[in-house]
């Protein structure tokens, strides 16, 4: 969504990338998230492309690049990093996301989808939302918070859960999170969550509808210089 993209090909990326890359990868690491670098830069890409369909011809590129990389074996540069600068680089991506995320934890959301910058479109910035937290407490978000933090963190800890490494903690926490504000809603709880904060994904009603959702690469625009530009950003940073 802050991507500008459409929610199912979210949905589409995150089966792919989280569930069968990761069983086909042989690798001991893997990302399990889109990364907020990557956000600022499919939206730039999506905008100055002008049509989605067209972006995703870029990202086609970049696939194939990331591929090229990996049968060079190029990852092996990264031995030439300090590993003290690529965990500062990390912890430091980590607080920007705490301190992005605390307001919607607390279920202040002025603006729901959040801002990537330090200014925000509303007026406060980073640290000054932090201040009117108190002020928009909705504790329905902070029990489906506390519920997922506990799990992330149980999930690697507690032995009985730790067996259970083909099933993400992640994706337990996002599915106990719905179902929790599903029951709420179905209650009239007060706890709910309202609507208007929740993200709403497309249901196609026919299987004609089903295929309209799904976009697919416009390979006429392979031979613009601004798509392999956006294609070669793509693959670095995201190999990065």
């Amino acid at each position: 969504m802050a991507s500008g993209a459409p929610l199912f090909s979210g949905i589409i990326s995150g089966i792919i990338g989280g569930i069968v890359v990761g069983y086909l990868s042989t690798s001991h690491i893997s990302v399990s998230g889109p990364a907020a670098g990557l956000t600022s830069i499919v939206l730039t890409a999506i905008t100055d492309l002008g049509a989605f369909d067209i972006f995703l011809t870029a990202v086609f590129i970049a696939g194939l690049i990331q591929l090229a990389l990996g049968f060079i074996i190029a990852g092996s540069i990264s031995n030439y990093f300090p590993t003290n600068v690529i965990e500062g680089m990390l912890a430091g991506i980590g607080i920007i996301i705490i301190l992005k995320q605390l307001p919607h934890a607390f279920g202040y959301d002025s603006d729901f989808i959040g801002d990537l910058s330090f200014s925000q479109s509303d007026g406060r910035n980073t640290l000054s939302s932090l201040f009117v937290i108190i002020d928009y407490v909705q504790l329905g978000a902070i029990i489906i918070t506390a519920l997922s933090l506990i799990i992330l963190i149980a999930w690697d800890r507690v032995p009985l859960l730790k067996k259970l490494k083909l099933i993400p903690g992640a994706l337990v926490a996002v599915i106990l999170g719905v179902v929790l504000n599903e029951l709420l809603t179905a209650s009239g709880s007060s706890l709910a969550i309202a609507k208007e904060h929740l993200v709403s994904l497309p249901i196609p009603s026919s299987f004609e509808e089903f295929k309209q959702i799904i976009i697919t690469p416009n390979f006429s625009g392979i031979t613009t210089p601004k798509v392999w530009v956006v294609g070669l950003t793509i693959a670095i940073v995201a190999s990065i």
